[in-house]
């Protein structure tokens, strides 16, 4: 066994690879900039965790593995450097630790976390995901044995070494694309390959790039194969029925059309792998969903308070329709946004579509920038988004059911009896989970 170190431990992904290797035996040490509910846990599973990053840090190991935003400068990547201990990153660690897997990878811009949570619920195997099931509490689940469900990512093409042996695409809508050098061509490659790298492909089939594609694969077509799509509300928390094919109904955590098309995807990967229709509409009901999407705060007869991780328009839209629903159904008088901007090259990029996809809010607070170590660029949020009337905040504050908008340390204004979803990639999701 090997003594490996995390740079960048707290990190969402790498702390899936953390607890999954320490699992399998290696002695791990990480360390990260600031302590985190993340951080915390791994201590209290064992692992031994520094903060922040100092060259103290790097002993012995046998390894070190560094996440995507650790820069080459980092004092423990060159310390590392110095003695001579391989240093991998995660993209490029990936090759070792999937290689003896039989990989189920879920891949696409829009949905992967969800559909990973909802293949975990049903094969009983490991799971490394880019979220926190609420299923199991984690990002990872072991289980002794090859079989492993693995959220594969393409933002930096690592989804290439993820070693799939069954590879579901829940859509190829561009993302990412500063990695991709803003080529299309590269980045549907990118898919392309990740596909026929698979044994078994399960395939959104009325995705636009996708439907070329001439491979074998199962195809969903979720405008006829999905239908009966109805929502219910059980002990204030929404789930979507749904009939699909003629494999009868099922029922599904969450709320919306791109829950049953996630849901779909994974019902026909565990069909082809030999699970009986039975099985599968009872293992559905283990799913509970996962932190930070769609992820209910708060629910009661007068007030919801929602966390959202979507953070590109065509999640925002999806999310919001969801949120309508869920308002219907119980009664809410309104939905309101907030909305935490993630990167300013992402805003950039999609600007139009940020522009309309709020159409569906009643109020809209848009907060500052989560610049994710991009530099600062000057965008005119209050003139480009006039229509929707905005708040400005600098963050939200909670205190129990209420959620109040705080800007220069005042108070500005405090939501009433309605529905609340917070969207974004940043730190608004602490925000809205304590009082800061």
């Amino acid at each position: 066994m090997a003594k490996i170190h995390f740079i960048g431990i707290g990190g969402i992904g790498l702390s899936a690879l953390a607890r999954f290797l320490y699992k399998e035996g290696h002695e791990i040490s990480g360390s990260d900039i600031k302590e985190t509910h993340i951080t915390k846990a791994l201590k209290d599973e064992g692992m031994r965790v520094n903060i922040p990053h100092a060259k103290e840090n790097i002993t012995d190991q046998d390894m070190v593995i560094y996440s995507a935003v650790i820069k080459k400068d980092n004092v423990e990547y060159q310390e590392a450097l110095r003695k001579g201990i391989k240093l991998f990153s995660r993209k490029e660690a990936l090759k070792f630790i999937l290689k003896d897997k039989r990989v189920f990878a879920v891949a696409g811009a829009h949905g992967k976390s969800t559909t990973s949570a909802i293949l975990g619920s049903i094969i009983n195997g490991s799971m490394l995901i880019g979220a926190e099931s609420n299923q199991f509490g984690s990002n990872m689940r072991y289980v002794k044995g090859d079989d492993l469900v693995f959220e594969a990512d393409e933002s930096d093409e690592s989804f290439l070494n993820a070693n799939p042996y069954l590879a579901i695409v829940t859509n190829c809508e561009p993302e990412h694309m500063e990695y991709y050098n803003h080529d299309l061509k590269r980045f549907y490659q990118a898919y392309e390959k990740f596909l026929n790298l698979a044994r078994v492909r399960v395939i959104n089939a009325e995705d636009e790039y996708l439907s070329t594609l001439k491979l074998e694969a199962i195809r969903l077509y979720p405008s006829k194969d999905i239908t009966d799509i109805s929502y219910i509300v059980e002990e204030n928390r929404p789930y979507t029925s749904f009939r699909l094919k003629d494999f009868g109904s099922f029922k599904v955590f969450g709320i919306g059309e791109h829950v049953a098309l996630d849901a779909s995807l994974v019902i026909l990967a565990a069909l082809h792998e030999g699970f009986s229709v039975e099985t599968v509409r009872e293992k559905l009901k283990g799913y509970k969903g996962i932190k930070k999407r769609f992820d209910i705060l708060l629910s009661n007869d007068k007030k919801a308070i929602i966390d959202d991780y979507a953070h590109h328009p065509t999640e925002i839209e999806a999310t919001l329709k969801s949120a309508k629903k869920f308002a219907s159904l119980m009664g809410y008088k309104n939905v309101n946004a907030i909305w935490q901007p993630h990167k300013y090259s992402r805003v950039l990029d999609n600007l139009d579509r940020f522009k309309e996809c709020f159409k569906d809010v009643d109020k809209l607070t848009i907060l500052p920038v989560w610049s994710a170590g991009e530099k600062k660029v000057d965008i005119d949020f209050e003139s480009l988004f006039k229509k929707y009337h905005p708040k400005f905040a600098d963050k939200v504050q909670r205190e129990k059911d209420k959620l109040k908008l705080i800007k220069d340390d005042k108070c500005i204004d405090e939501f009433d009896d309605e529905l609340i979803i917070g969207f974004g990639a940043g730190d608004l999701t602490y925000q809205l989970r304590e009082k800061s």
